[in-house]
């Protein structure tokens, strides 16, 4: 065995000793945890998936051998909540995104609006970008959402936050950079949607092609950001 496998698989066990110690670490900060957000199991909690996604990868590289655990991803979850207890005042933002699939139909639409308000100078539904800047000013972004086919668009990635703030911002305070300073542990809670999670459900339940199970009765259910206008 050569000096660089001896290495590799010194490498492995230091990795297995370190998802031990975040183990521990992790069971002493749930043992001591002060509430249900506590910043501590958090903490302990990202170390642990670290070092244990840390040991799969090595032990993978070395052995051709994976572990039975699976972390869930930290990615897309929240820090623990540091806003005020009693927030006097929210700010919810959203991001909705659209692929423009039919410009003809956005298009008409959009003349059809000029028509109607200013028939004698139809000039800024003319092109693809005057015809969105024509639609979005005459309709509220949730109506294009519930109507966006008619528009010639299709839904893509949406996000919406919410968050607790002390007190209301003076009028016109964050318009010039209105997304620019936003603290995630002030976030009170965020819905996403996306395709990505379609694919993931028709890929847990492929196995449906089977047939159904005798033993199941039930089924399974079911940005950069733009002020709120718009809803989940």
């Amino acid at each position: 065995m050569s000096d660089a496998a001896q290495s590799t698989a010194a490498e492995v066990r230091a990795a297995a000793e370190a998802v031990k110690t975040a183990l521990d670490r992790h069971l002493a900060a749930v043992e001591r945890r002060s509430g249900e957000d506590d910043p501590a199991v958090y903490e302990a909690f990202n170390e642990l998936a670290a070092a244990a996604e840390e040991y799969d990868e090595l032990l993978y590289d070395r052995y051709d051998e994976v572990t039975p655990f699976e972390i869930p991803g930290t990615d897309d979850s929240l820090p623990p909540y540091t806003g005020p207890e009693e927030p006097s005042a929210v700010s919810v933002l959203i991001r909705r995104d659209y692929a423009v699939v039919e410009p003809q139909r956005l298009l008409a639409q959009a003349q059809r609006v000029e028509a109607a308000e200013e028939p004698a100078d139809e000039v800024a539904a003319g092109t693809v970008h005057g015809a969105l800047g024509v639609l979005f000013e005459e309709y509220e972004p949730d109506e294009i959402a519930s109507r966006h086919k008619e528009f010639g668009l299709e839904e893509g990635d949406s996000t919406l936050w919410v968050t607790a703030e002390e007190e209301r911002p003076e009028p016109g305070e964050w318009l010039e950079a209105p997304f620019e300073q936003i603290d995630p542990q002030q976030i009170v809670c965020r819905f996403d949607a996306s395709a990505v999670y379609d694919e993931e459900s028709d890929g847990e339940d492929s196995e449906d092609d089977l047939g159904p199970d005798p033993e199941l009765d039930g089924e399974l259910d079911e940005d950069d950001l733009e002020p709120l206008d718009a809803d989940r």
